[in-house]
């Protein structure tokens, strides 16, 4: 293994203060958001500027630079449903820190956002869906497999995709979350590396209720061999749970302060 890659999950237009600040070019919020994800622990940003239908590419341009040179050049997932903006942030993207993330493709209508990652060299999250839930552990090995041919057809490195078993959310589907860890177990075999939306376990479910939830399934996932997570990395409880599964897993080195590290 390696040590446990966050993806700060914040900096997303479905908030309104992060949208407002997206619609008026107005730095203040979206590099308040950038800084506490990074002073609690965060690896990769996420940048979410949703469809973005009118002024993607220039919106994703500013927001790419704006928080890369406030941030040392922060390594960055790209994430919109607009193409042309994807490419336009990696045209402006440091690559000092890491490899821009395309999030993301899947086996169906977002196949071709690989052959974006592959044409600029890149890391795709590669969803193992169609259209809707899978449904079982090999229907996703199944597109998993679709999704790494396409990726290694056009050159790409398999370190470069990593796979989504697609995290549901309990309340509905309880029945459903034994298939996810399943999935990841079988990612792990195969040596593939892999992410998600872990916070969509606990949608739904009260406020004191989410942490406790998703440190477990974070925990649970990673004994299973997750390799990454887009999460709140400002959930205390969480980050906890991963920087104590980093030591145990003898990634990193222990030290009685290791979670203020």
């Amino acid at each position: 293994m390696a040590k446990f890659v966050t993806i700060g999950e914040r900096i997303h237009c479905i908030s309104p203060a992060i949208r407002e600040a997206m619609n008026t070019k107005n730095p203040e919020p979206i590099l308040k958001r950038a800084k506490e994800q990074l002073d609690a622990g965060a690896t990769y940003l996420d940048v979410n500027i949703g469809p973005a239908e009118n002024n993607g590419p220039e919106l994703m341009q500013w927001a790419v630079k704006l928080i890369q040179e406030n941030f040392d050049n922060v390594p960055l997932a790209l994430d919109t449903a607009n193409r042309s903006a994807i490419e336009a942030g990696i045209q402006v993207y440091n690559r000092s820190k890491g490899k821009p993330i395309v999030n993301s493709a899947d086996a169906g209508d977002r196949i071709e956002n690989i052959d974006l990652a592959a044409a600029n060299d890149a890391i795709a999250i590669a969803l193992c869906s169609r259209e809707g839930v899978p449904g079982s552990v090999e229907e996703r090995q199944g597109f998993c497999m679709e999704l790494l041919e396409r990726g290694l057809t056009l050159g790409m490195d398999s370190d470069d995709l990593w796979f989504d078993p697609l995290f549901l959310v309990i309340k509905g589907m309880q029945d459903k979350q034994k298939e996810v860890l399943e999935t990841i177990r079988w990612f792990a075999e195969q040596g593939f590396k892999s992410t998600g939306g872990l916070s969509n376990v606990s949608n739904g479910m009260p406020k004191h209720i989410r942490p406790i939830m998703d440190s477990v399934m974070v925990s649970m996932a990673i004994q299973a061999g997750l390799t990454s997570a887009i999460v709140n990395p400002c959930d205390l409880r969480l980050m906890e749970a991963v920087k104590s599964a980093d030591i145990i897993n003898n990634e990193t080195l222990y030290a009685d302060s290791y979670l203020e590290i």
